[in-house]
């Protein structure tokens, strides 16, 4: 668990760093930029990748630099520096306000700003296992040690390729709003694939946990506890039966329904990819899914991979509901978008106007300083139910349970597919034989309305998330019962 404290004004280097900061905006504002941010990290980073039993990358150092951002005439500009001298940073920040001028000369509409409250803060970090206490060679160590626990258990088993990350360090943030914060950030990450073949018969399967708490998270993950649990996926999936192709009902796991709030609908919820098109852009306000559904995307929730305390225009997070009841209440909103979007609830009907919310929700979220911020999710999950396991099993004489899933994709248009690397039949209300080379598909919003039965368990996994730019996110929700789902072989 992240330990956040808020702490007083003190003689030391962040006061240097805010003077530095706070001038470098003043510049850009007297260089004609009507809004100003300069966002700076040190940040020490370990990036490890394992293959078969060979190191191919090992890599750590401290990473400087800063994004710089403002707006001139309507436009954005931003540039980036690897430097964090005084002059470097003006230097950046007078580049930035030039592309913003260039730009302004060719946009048709002029970006503008929500209002957002000032803010001074500083939020500390105090891990459980500093990772910059674990040696590289322990790393790399307990990495080819779950390899070869893996490899050890079948001789079945044909590759293995695991990655690691862990990222600590200081964001210095500065805005000309009269925003300054200093937040510390921790992310401990690893994502394991394996592959076994028996004949004509392959499986493949995959592990994957991150924890903003530290190294703590390999003390709760041992190699060889991860390897007995994805090697005895990959021989389960050897001897399974291939799935029946068709429409049937279907219980997902926590883990199979995180990447469904995420992909299937949370990019659909992102303001930005709203209103560029998305399926619900012209349903907000209205029902989209079964009463039994509740989706939250959370940046406040405790020990969650996507959790922090300030987003990276130095919004606050907090919990954001997107659908309550079946109805979208909310997206996932930036600073640029809650003005774009205030401007569209205007002129819709009052009673959407009475159920839709528009406001700063702490969704910008920037990979790292060579790149400015976009709405991205944090921790995404459909809030639990009522239901137990065996209760979502009842009167279901035949489908699938998804326990895991591999992969998986989705559209604007709503139409998502997920490949699945543990399930099982149900027969007659009873878990039943496994099968393999798996995959649901369907369309979002007729998956979400099909939901019969929500249970209330609760589960949220770590990962990343692409969408030009890597963020690391949190998904899941408890299990939940489909009406019907396409059911059909290998992605």
């Amino acid at each position: 668990m992240i330990i956040l404290i808020s702490v007083g004004e003190s003689k030391d280097k962040g006061d240097l760093m805010k003077d530095l900061l706070i001038k470098t905006v003043e510049f850009g504002q007297k260089l004609g930029a009507t809004y100003a941010e300069i966002r700076l990290q040190e940040i020490y980073k370990t990036v490890i990748s394992t293959k078969d039993g060979r190191v191919e990358v090992v890599t750590e150092g401290l990473e400087t630099g800063a994004g710089i951002r403002v707006l001139v005439d309507g436009a954005w500009g931003f540039s980036t520096v690897s430097g964090t001298s005084k002059e470097t940073l003006m230097e950046g920040m007078e580049k930035a306000v030039k592309m913003a001028r260039a730009a302004s000369k060719s946009i048709k509409e002029k970006i503008e700003l929500a209002d957002v409250k000032a803010v001074e803060d500083k939020v500390k970090v105090k891990p459980k296992v500093d990772p910059r206490d674990v040696s590289p060679e322990e790393k790399v160590d307990l990495l080819l040690k779950l390899d070869s626990t893996l490899f050890s258990i079948s001789n079945s088993i044909k590759s293995c390729t695991i990655d690691y990350a862990d990222i600590i360090g200081t964001q210095y943030f500065a805005s000309s709003d009269g925003t300054y914060i200093e937040q510390d950030k921790l992310y401990v990450w690893s994502r394991i694939f394996a592959s076994a073949r028996e004949g004509d018969i392959f499986a493949s399967g995959r592990e994957e946990f991150g924890s903003t708490a530290g190294f703590v998270i390999w003390r709760q993950n041992p190699p060889e506890e991860v390897a007995r649990r994805l090697g005895e996926r990959l021989l389960m999936q050897l001897k399974a039966k291939t799935p029946k192709g068709g429409a049937f009902p279907v219980v997902m796991g926590p883990n199979v329904v995180g990447v469904f709030a995420h992909e299937a609908f949370g990019h659909l919820a992102e303001a930005d990819l709203t209103y560029a098109g998305s399926v619900i852009k012209d349903l907000i306000g209205k029902q989209v899914a079964s009463p039994l559904i509740t989706i939250i995307d959370d940046g406040t929730l405790e020990g969650g991979f996507g959790s922090f305390r300030y987003d990276d225009e130095g919004v606050p997070a907090q919990k954001t509901i997107l659908v309550k009841d079946g109805v979208v209440v909310s997206l996932m909103f930036n600073r640029e978008y809650t003005a774009k979007f205030q401007k569209i609830v205007e002129g819709l009907p009052e009673d959407i106007r009475e159920t839709f919310e528009v406001k700063l929700t702490g969704n910008a979220r920037a990979e790292d300083f060579r790149v400015p911020p976009l709405i991205r999710m944090r921790n995404t999950y459909i809030k639990p139910g009522d239901y137990s396991f065996e209760e979502l099993l009842e009167g279901i004489k035949f489908g699938y349970y998804v326990k895991y899933f591999r992969g998986g994709q989705a559209n604007l248009d709503g139409t998502f597919q997920v490949g699945i690397q543990e399930a099982y039949e149900i027969v007659n209300g009873e878990i039943g034989d496994p099968v393999r080379n798996m995959s649901i598909s369907g369309n979002t919003l007729e998956t979400l309305k099909k939901v019969d039965a929500v249970g209330k368990d609760f589960e949220v996994g770590a990962g990343r998330c692409g969408k030009g730019q890597t963020a690391f996110v949190g998904d899941g929700g408890p299990h939940v019962r489909v009406k019907e789902l396409i059911v059909g072989g290998e992605m």
